[in-house]
């Protein structure tokens, strides 16, 4: 009998991916939804990638309700908590902490009543970055971000806080499940569908043309494909239990992630700017406030702890980004 594992966020662009990892790897996949009327796509996204024959079921769960969690992690014996909230849509700072803060608890709390074996939750690598980005060094697994910094931008600090209380919650719990968490750089590569296509509007900007310049900004740059590979690295791996993991891929910036496009893509990158922003620019436009902290970010991250422990070898940045492109043409996203 193959092992079950609960997946949240299951209409998501990571959730996505790892319910198709999974499924292609063996194991029975029950994923979160908030109703009925988004099984569909998900059952059609995965099945560009794998078929899942009778493998995959779904739950109804919220991030913001106790109700069905419950049932959700019945008879499972892993946790992929990968749902959280990104913000947008009015959503308020105080209501985006609480969102992922409380979510996270619920899951990693009814997991542990349900006896889960392990809870693998997706965090981020601004929860174990400096408070500045412009310092010149390498950070790893070992420092945390301060949530308590007034110059934290509300996604940052939601995710942040959102991992303390789960290892909180662990540090108090004394049962068999396990906690890891999961701290990504920026996701990028191939969608499964056009409803699920994540950060990957970033990549598409620039193939319409949308965006008529780059800021002096460089992302950590993971495959998707590679996150969900370590999701489930960290979820069997014996040696992972109670350890966070960067998983920030290779550092690129997005001049060169342009200028990668332009070349490969040939017309289908003629709208491609590979034009720098300049950085007074950036900071006087207020639509662009949230990035400002990151202009000439000079900090890295480092993987050695992932590459050693879970023998994680992530792809090139270059062929992301390349793959993320291509996908999105070929689905018709631009």
């Amino acid at each position: 009998m193959p092992e079950t594992v609960l997946v949240t966020g299951g209409t998501g662009y990571v959730g996505g991916w790892c319910i198709a990892e999974l499924l292609e790897r063996g194991y029975r996949v029950r994923a979160t939804v908030r109703s009925h009327s988004k099984e569909r796509a998900v059952r059609d996204a995965v099945a560009s990638w794998v078929d899942a024959g009778d493998r995959l079921e779904f739950a109804i769960a919220d991030l913001t309700s106790d109700q069905n969690w419950d049932a959700a992690v019945a008879d499972v014996d892993f946790v992929l908590h990968v749902a959280s909230p990104m913000g947008g849509s009015g959503a308020t700072p105080e209501a985006l902490v609480a969102t992922a803060r409380d979510g996270a608890l619920r899951v990693v709390r009814a997991a542990a009543e349900a006896g889960v074996r392990r809870v693998v939750m997706t965090s981020a690598a601004n929860t174990a970055s400096p408070s500045s980005y412009t310092e010149d060094s390498v950070t790893d697994e070992t420092l945390w971000t301060d949530p308590a910094d007034p110059t934290l931008i509300p996604y940052r600090r939601s995710k942040t806080l959102a991992e303390l209380a789960a290892w909180d919650y662990m540090a108090s719990y004394d049962g068999p499940t396990e906690l890891v968490t999961v701290l990504p750089g920026a996701v990028f590569g191939p969608i499964l569908s056009t409803a699920t296509t994540g950060s990957t509007g970033i990549v598409a900007q620039m193939l319409t043309g949308a965006m008529p310049g780059v800021p002096r900004i460089g992302l950590e740059v993971v495959d998707v494909r590679d996150l969900a590979d370590i999701h489930i690295r960290a979820m069997t791996s014996p040696k992972a239990a109670g350890e966070r993991f960067l998983a920030t891929g290779e550092f690129i910036w997005m001049a060169d992630m342009a200028k990668t496009l332009k070349e490969e893509l040939g017309r289908d990158g003629e709208k491609v700017s590979t034009q720098e922003i300049p950085d007074e620019v950036v900071r006087a436009n207020p639509a662009m406030g949230e990035i400002a902290p990151a202009l000439g970010r000079r900090n890295r991250h480092t993987t050695d702890k992932a590459r050693t422990v879970l023998d994680w070898q992530p792809r090139p940045a270059r062929d992301t980004v390349i793959d993320c492109a291509r996908s999105l043409l070929t689905h018709g996203v631009v």
